[in-house]
């Protein structure tokens, strides 16, 4: 199962993107594979060499007890020191951001999260993006598929 950000792809260019082990609690498991995240205004940052995700709201385990997780909080991603500095060192240029793009589960059974860094589009771009969609949708509605 997949669970995709689908405004991030309509806000971003996207120059690089890599997958990222998460940081979870058992009950933030069960709610991923429920299905219950929100990617709202959700970004990636950099403390202390380390990334984490802010703003990714995974949804209380309905069957949790005292030991639930909080929806809103920072969450560690992980990856190589590598991958770590190439981001962090991009991340510093100006108009770049981490953004998060997908959330799945490897064949082997842990979440991954799928990254990418991106610059801004500008409001003319996304109009043309929307311009592109009506066209391709008017001339398969009309010459067929």
């Amino acid at each position: 199962m997949e669970i995709i950000n689908k405004r991030a792809g309509f806000d971003y260019h996207f120059d690089y993107r890599l997958v990222a082990g998460l940081v979870l609690s058992g009950t933030e498991v069960k709610s991923l594979r429920a299905g219950k995240v929100s990617f709202n205004d959700s970004y990636c940052f950099f403390n202390k060499g380390e990334l984490y995700v802010k703003s990714l709201h995974i949804s209380e385990y309905a069957f949790g007890t005292l030991t639930n997780h909080q929806p809103l909080q920072e969450r560690k991603l992980l990856l190589n020191k590598k991958e770590l500095r190439k981001l962090e060192n991009k991340s510093k240029e100006k108009g770049y951001s981490i953004i998060p793009i997908k959330i799945f589960f490897s064949e082997s059974g842990y979440a991954k999260l799928e990254i990418g860094l991106g610059k801004g589009k500008k409001e003319f771009d996304k109009r043309n993006v929307i311009k592109e969609r009506e066209s391709d949708r008017t001339m398969k509605r009309d010459f067929g598929k």
